[in-house]
């Protein structure tokens, strides 16, 4: 029998988003295939301790996992030549070498290249994106700003930094417009996030956002709804059907992603066939430009003209069993237990999602032919979104395949 691969799996983190890590690690654990990995789940608390976890994978994502009976603290080590981590037990140090880490981090200290650079510096293969295309993607304006020069179009914005400036903050504000959005520059899960109607709101709005980070961005509203796009592989992209967000009101905040108490996802998106495939070749374009590599969710507007809009690129989206990446995989043929396959591969492979040199766009799109985007928006039905924001009283549309608040209101679903 061939050698398994040593993987380790972190979950947790020191972050907002500590609890939906859980989850998608949990989901990610359940599915990886034991007869060719060897895992090593790796827990880190909100406070940011590490430890090898030994108990039972039901006790991750109801957040009981750290118990002392179950958990060895450890460290990865700097060191290329231990290549992977150090178990700090009772009786002494002890090393452990990893062929790969498969991080499912979400937000700060795991998403935006802090853990990649640890990984990349002990010469441990990560899955996923590596240090730049992390840090780049979570900076919200500066994945603009590359977009942008790639030929994309992205909302106008103005970035904020250091202390706040009300008058500096209202000038900007008025030549975005209003509404528009107030954003930390850098965290995830829509926290901090507020929609911001007149300049009387503005100053709160922006005081929230610096709770999260130390920057802010100043955002275009944008008339329309967002899609999205799941996107896997280095060389040779594999892409999903695009999604789409529909919402009866407010905007696609924290509570929202995470209980879907008044919105629903279609899968697919209720967009002409054309229109889809457009949006996905952008997909391929911007994770491309940016750097991406292993596999990350590309999010964009569609305005009332049929225009494409950059949003952002989560490079370590939701992997619960009702998250959108999953969701649009799947309608290609790839379930859960296959792109997790594919993806641990790539990263333990000889050649690794950050060092892999990519294709021609035309060769990358795979399942094309099999896959049609055949559900319609209703003629005229609209959304304002803006982070995501859509009008009210929207009109039921020719029925898809949707997520809904009654089937995944426990979890994850971003």
């Amino acid at each position: 029998m061939k050698d398994r691969k040593k993987i380790a799996v972190l979950f947790g983190g020191r972050s907002p988003e500590y609890k939906v890590s859980l989850q998608s690690a949990f989901a990610v654990l359940k599915s990886i295939d034991q007869a060719a990995y060897e895992v090593v789940p790796v827990g880190i608390t909100a406070e940011g301790e590490w430890y090898v976890y030994t108990g039972p994978y039901a006790c991750i994502p109801q957040d009981r996992w750290n118990q002392p009976e179950m958990c060895t603290s450890c460290a990865v080590s700097p060191s290329p030549r231990v290549h992977g981590l150090l178990i700090f037990e009772k009786t002494g140090t002890r090393e452990l070498p990893l062929d790969g880490a498969f991080p499912v981090l979400h937000g700060k200290n795991g998403e935006d290249g802090t853990v990649q650079g640890v990984f990349a510096l002990a010469g441990i293969p990560g899955a996923g994106c590596g240090l730049l295309a992390s840090a780049l993607c979570m900076d919200k304006e500066l994945a603009h700003r590359v977009a942008e020069q790639a030929g994309i179009r992205v909302p106008r914005s103005a970035r904020i930094c250091g202390p706040w400036e009300a008058d500096r903050a209202e000038v900007l504000s008025r030549e975005i417009g209003y509404p528009l959005f107030v954003k930390p520059i850098r965290a995830g899960s829509s926290f901090g996030i507020s929609r911001v109607s007149s300049p009387e709101t503005l100053r709160k709005a922006v005081a929230d956002a610096f709770a999260y980070d130390t920057e802010v961005e100043l955002e275009e509203a944008i008339d329309g709804f967002e899609v999205g796009c799941a996107v896997l592989g280095t060389k040779q992209l594999t892409i999903g059907v695009v999604d789409e967000i529909e919402l009866s009101g407010g905007f696609f905040d924290y509570e929202e992603k995470y209980t879907l108490k008044t919105s629903q996802i279609h899968v697919p998106a209720r967009i002409p066939a054309e229109k889809a495939e457009e949006i996905r070749h952008t997909a391929a374009r911007l994770y491309r430009a940016l750097g991406c590599g292993g596999f990350a969710r590309v999010d964009m507007f569609l305005n009332r003209k049929g225009e494409i809009i950059f949003n952002e690129v989560n490079t370590i989206p939701g992997c619960t069993l009702h998250s959108r990446y999953p969701n649009m995989l799947a309608r290609v043929g790839l379930e859960f237990p296959d792109w997790v396959r594919i993806l641990l591969e790539e990263a333990v492979g000889e050649e690794t999602g950050c060092d892999a040199q990519p294709q021609a766009e035309a060769d990358v799109l795979q399942g094309d032919k099999n896959t049609k985007q055949s559900a319609q928006r209703p003629e005229g039905d609209q959304q304002e979104n803006t982070g995501t924001e859509m009008t009210k009283d929207r009109r039921s549309g020719r029925k898809a395949d949707t997520t809904t608040g009654q089937g995944a209101n426990k979890d994850a679903v971003d």
